[in-house]
């Protein structure tokens, strides 16, 4: 026993050992810029590996609708729901990887009754063949040592893959959130342009009953008649489209919100506010938000792990195995002290050939490894770039909507002196038609902007990774990060 025990202690010695490369996560990039071109005073730095949780960042918006909105997503979408279950299933492979640190213990019973053959114990004495019962009751304790961190470096590998699942969970609830907020705000910005239309078609129908009126007065030809019908027709049919893609959109909400689109309807706000301001400068925690680049990183350092695994089959597998138990030829004494059994000791196994098996399982394991550093990396480069789109979307389509403004201006202004002409019998109708479509293009253009200006404020706190915060006072002159807050 003493033996046994010095063995032991030896093996348990050894099992602080764990093969395969320590883990460290590589560069981001080859050269980490320092700011964003887009927006002088936002900063870059290195991401985090782990993802903080996400926030309210829509209440931005002070929409109560859209508030409300996100709300039912976050309990009854069923993507999130989805990329839940498979976070509850990733913690729940750590637990059968940690699993192996301990000894398997197992319980039977056993009733054989068995005849050996006769030529079995041939040219034996008294040799007998008669047939016999054997109660069997053992328990059975088998252990693989950890020598060279095989269970270790799996235990690792799925902690690791559990964070990445729920920095996953955490990047699939704010691509559902900013999914919600764009389709929401598009919506907006189509009942907005509907109610364009409306004030447009009135407008129209208005011209059309002036001009019928002076063509039965013999003022004006028939075909400034036609002419006004057709401007008002085609007019109607645009609204008709703007409301199916309404209708499509509103769907859309509904599978978003987890809820089927023949029960779902929102009701109609033409009102639309301009995008929230984006800050000046941002601090250099920017990047470290995003879950998408968290979740990246964890599999790194997962895939890592499981080289220490491949690794480890190249070295001997080490078992320690005991049984005790009660056997006996009779059931009346099988469950006395007599009956007693016991063995145990320890085993070793070396596989000598396998063809090349462990060889080619290495070069996998640090093929996916080099695979994992591709895709962060690659993660982190295309993190630039939607941040860096949307910056430019943002600015860009403000510029843009100053100069389209003004020319809703000047488009107006045109339509009324043209009208007015038309009133008194300077131009014809078709001058009137081309102000007229001239400035309802506008304001539809307009309008068009302004929800791509939204929808590009949503995709930027998208791409941040959910926001920013300004939690000090207006004194501190400070301005954080909050992982997806903006406020």
């Amino acid at each position: 026993m003493k033996r046994y025990l010095a063995a032991l202690s030896c093996c348990l010695l050894l099992s602080a050992c764990s093969v395969g490369p320590a883990y460290v996560r590589p560069a981001a990039v080859s050269e980490m810029p320092v700011n964003f071109k887009e927006q002088p005073g936002w900063k870059v730095t290195v991401p985090q590996a782990v993802a903080p949780v996400p926030e309210q960042w829509w209440e931005l918006y002070q929409d109560p609708q859209l508030n409300a909105l996100m709300a039912h997503l976050n309990v009854s979408n069923q993507t999130i729901q989805q990329a839940e279950a498979q976070y509850r299933q990733a913690k729940a492979l750590v637990q059968s990887a940690r699993a192996g640190y301990f000894p398997t213990v197992g319980l039977g019973a056993s009733a054989v009754r068995s005849q050996h053959s006769a030529n079995l114990t041939s040219g034996a004495k008294n040799s007998s063949s008669s047939a016999a019962w054997d109660f069997q009751l053992p328990l059975d304790l088998t252990w693989e040592l950890d020598l060279w961190g095989r269970i270790r470096r799996s235990v690792e590998a799925g902690e690791a893959s559990a964070a990445a699942s729920a920095d996953d969970l955490a990047a699939m609830r704010l691509s559902m959130q900013a999914s919600l907020a764009a389709t929401y705000f598009q919506l907006r910005s189509l009942e907005a342009q509907q109610a364009v239309f409306e004030e447009t078609v009135a407008s129209y129908r208005a011209y059309r009953d002036l001009t019928r009126n002076r063509y039965a007065g013999g003022i004006v030809a028939k075909s400034d008649l036609l002419q006004a019908e057709t401007q008002l027709k085609t007019t109607e049919a645009q609204a008709v489209d703007l409301e199916l893609q309404r209708s499509q959109l509103e769907h859309a909400l509904a599978v978003l919100v987890g809820v089927p689109a023949s029960q779902f309807s929102l009701a109609r706000d033409s009102r639309l506010e301009p995008p929230p301001m984006i800050p000046a400068t941002l601090p250099s925690e920017l990047l470290e938000k995003r879950p998408d680049i968290a979740a990246a990183e964890r599999r790194m350092a997962a895939a890592n792990a499981q080289i220490g695994v491949a690794r480890a089959a190249w070295f001997p597998t080490v078992r320690l195995s005991a049984t005790a138990g009660l056997e006996s030829s009779s059931i009346s004494n099988w469950l006395t002290w007599p009956s007693r059994f016991w063995s145990m000791g320890p085993s070793v196994s070396q596989t000598l050939f396998d063809g090349g098996l462990r060889s080619s399982q290495s070069e996998q394991a640090r093929a996916a490894y080099d695979a994992t550093v591709a895709a962060y990396r690659q993660t982190v480069l295309t993190s630039f770039q939607e941040v860096e789109d949307n910056l430019a979307a943002l600015r860009l389509l403000g510029q843009e909507a100053q100069m389209q403004d003004e020319a809703v201006k000047a488009a107006s202004q045109t339509a009324t002196v043209v009208t007015n002409q038309y009133r008194a019998g300077v131009v014809g109708y078709l001058n009137v038609i081309s102000a007229q479509t001239t400035e309802l293009n506008n304001r539809k253009t307009a309008l068009a902007i302004l929800g791509r200006r939204l929808v590009a404020s949503v995709q930027l706190i998208k791409a941040v990774g959910g926001g920013w915060q300004q939690p000090g006072g207006a004194g501190d002159g400070k301005q954080r990060c909050n992982s997806t807050a903006l406020r």
